[in-house]
């Protein structure tokens, strides 16, 4: 951690001096609070002064309910306040005329600079996260039983709904009725441990699958091998097995959730997430303009416009993908009855939480379902333009109403951009009329302060942050940290931080003997640049490419040994997509990778 200590003391230095702020102060602060409160004062407490300084930005003034950790001189914190008061009044605590946003940047580098640092949390925070995934399923259980959408909010729900997805629906709806869907095997975990090439011989299928797609057409390759099915157990809907809950590293404060799909549901509901992907493109869909799971820059570039214009709010939800109940979506799909049975049969019924056993689920899925993003998306999409209805007083009727919001409605999971007139309505219709929370510290329409989809903006000035994702390393041994440190040392030369660019140099280059100027394009470790590479000096010219290469470490990865033959081969082989030829060893290894391996050798200038 002292790596970490001194790489903020580079930073803090380098931005003091493009503020014109003594820094000297702030590094002894942090050096005696690490050294009190340890990594969580970087981890936890920094990134919770930024959301402080975030909401003070939107609220135009720095509320004496903030920054309760910190001490104040004045109307602002002592901490950072060399960049502070440039953004601040430091008397009256209010925005200043015209905030230095250099200044701005300069305290969310500082303070979030290692908020996504990969790592476990206690025991006592993964627990506190399996309770909050209880806590949130029975609020969405209540609010179904209790307060269900129906009437007239009902009835707009599934009018706007329909003018937005119908054409994509009714194809959708066909290709289902006329089995035309293909399921797929993703690489992802699966609650029964299968991996790889493993999920290719399959021993379970469920009675709900078994209507919709049948295992004679989906898990062999021809009904010449139809006796192969002797061996799958079809389940009823009670002895189906459950999504498995686990936590995943995200921060310090909190892990993430995911639950785990088994196996024969991640098939299915792969098949189904490629039918929506390959029916989302044509002048057909009206709701592409708004949605698309390929692409975060349109909400990015929506946020920047919204922070330079103040036309425009970015909302974010809490929890939003276990908040989707079930209902909802059921509703969104009963006009197309064969796409509804295909969604609902590949929807997993039941969660095993650890510490609290399996429980019926009332949400529609959550994060690790491969439907959970679009049906988010479409429901957030529909609460968005309902709100829009409320705030305007008028209907939707036709598809070619909702081409008036095409630059100013984006949905991307979670990440909501819509008009700052009608976002007091749209978070309405989200809080009360769906079980959905807006995260109000996330959230931004009265300044001009906007963030989404990883995007930070202030007056239309890019003030995104680079994060340090992982631990240091202490010698090449660690390799996945030498990557990420290779990774972070180059977001900065990008991010125009150039003398901890330089710092970060001399420590990579003490860890691995080559470490040469490369293109961003080229597989080697390297040091990218803004200068023409061709201009630089190399090591040689490939003896078969002809092709100027240098020597610098790549990365290896390595499969598992997973081998596969007979039937299961032969359906890895039928299921195939694209033209591409297979790997030469997809049948002896399959699955994610081992691990990260760096080694020296000769690889690509560019």
């Amino acid at each position: 951690m002292k790596s970490h200590l001194l790489l903020w003391k580079e930073v803090a230095e380098e931005l003091g001096d493009r503020c014109g702020a003594n820094t000297n102060r702030d590094f002894e602060t942090v050096s005696v609070r690490f050294e009190n409160e340890g990594s969580s004062f970087l981890r936890i407490t920094l990134p919770d002064f930024c959301k402080d300084f975030e909401r003070s930005l939107d609220q135009g003034r720095l509320a004496p309910d903030l920054f309760a950790n910190f001490k104040r001189v004045g109307a602002i914190p002592v901490f950072l306040q060399g960049f502070t008061e440039r953004v601040f009044d430091s008397t009256t605590g209010f925005l200043v005329e015209e905030p230095d946003v250099e200044a701005i940047y300069a305290v969310r580098q500082l303070t979030l600079l290692f908020s996504k640092v990969d790592s476990s949390c206690t025991p006592e925070r993964d627990r506190a996260a399996f309770s909050g995934f209880l806590d949130v399923e029975q609020e969405v259980r209540a609010w179904t039983n209790k307060t269900p959408l129906d009437g007239e909010n009902l009835h707009r729900f599934k009018v706007v709904s329909a003018l937005l997805f119908g054409d994509v629906f009714d194809r959708l709806n066909r290709e289902v009725r006329n089995y035309e869907l293909i399921p797929k095997h993703s690489s992802g975990a699966t609650a029964n441990r299968l991996m790889g090439n493993q999920k290719f011989v399959s021993d379970m299928w469920t009675q709900r699958l078994e209507e919709v797609f049948p295992s004679s057409d989906y898990l062999i390759p021809s009904h010449r091998f139809y006796k192969n099915l002797e061996s799958v157990e079809l389940l009823e809907p009670g002895a189906e097995m459950p999504v498995r809950v686990i936590t995943v590293p995200k921060t310090m404060k909190s892990p993430r959730i995911i639950a785990v799909e088994p196996a024969h549901m991640q098939y299915a509901q792969q098949g189904v997430l490629e039918a929506i992907r390959r029916n989302w493109d044509g002048d057909f869909n009206v709701a592409n303009q708004f949605i698309r799971d390929d692409d975060q820059e349109s909400n990015r570039l929506l946020a920047q416009l919204g922070s330079r214009t103040g036309s425009l709010a970015t909302l974010d939800l809490s929890e939003a993908s276990d908040r989707v109940p079930l209902s909802v979506v059921s509703e969104m799909l009963t006009p197309w009855p064969d796409l509804k049975d295909a969604v609902m049969a590949s929807r997993s019924l039941t969660a095993d939480v650890p510490g609290y056993g399996i429980i019926p689920l009332s949400k529609f899925a959550s994060m690790g379902s491969a439907l959970c993003f679009p049906m988010e998306s479409f429901v957030f999409l529909t609460s968005v333009f309902m709100g829009i209805e409320r705030a305007t007083g008028s209907k939707f009727s036709s598809v070619a109403q909702f081409s008036a919001f095409k630059m100013m409605v984006r949905v991307y999971g979670d990440d909501i951009v819509c008009p700052v007139e009608v976002a007091p309505s749209v978070v309405e219709i989200l809080e009360r009329v769906f079980p959905f929370k807006v995260n109000s510290r996330k959230s931004f329409w009265t300044g001009k302060f906007r963030e989404s989809c990883g995007g930070d903006y202030y007056d239309g000035v890019d003030v995104s942050v680079v994060r340090v994702r992982s631990e240091f390393p202490d010698s090449r041994a660690d390799s996945s940290e030498i990557v990420s440190l290779v990774s972070l040392r180059n977001q900065m030369y990008f991010s125009g931080l150039w003398r901890t660019t330089a710092a970060l140099d001399r420590k990579i280059s003490g860890l691995i003997k080559h470490f040469p100027v490369v293109k961003e394009t080229s597989s080697a470790l390297g040091r990218h640049t803004l200068l023409p590479v061709e201009k630089l000096e190399y090591g040689r010219i490939s003896p078969t490419l002809q092709r100027p290469e240098v020597k610098a470490y790549k990365v290896r990865t390595k499969l598992p040994h997973n081998p596969l033959d007979g039937v299961g081969a032969l359906l890895k082989f039928f299921l195939k997509r694209g033209e591409d030829p297979i790997l030469g060893d997809h049948l002896t290894r399959s699955g994610r990778s081992l691990g990260v391996s760096i080694q020296p050798g000769w690889a690509p200038l560019a």
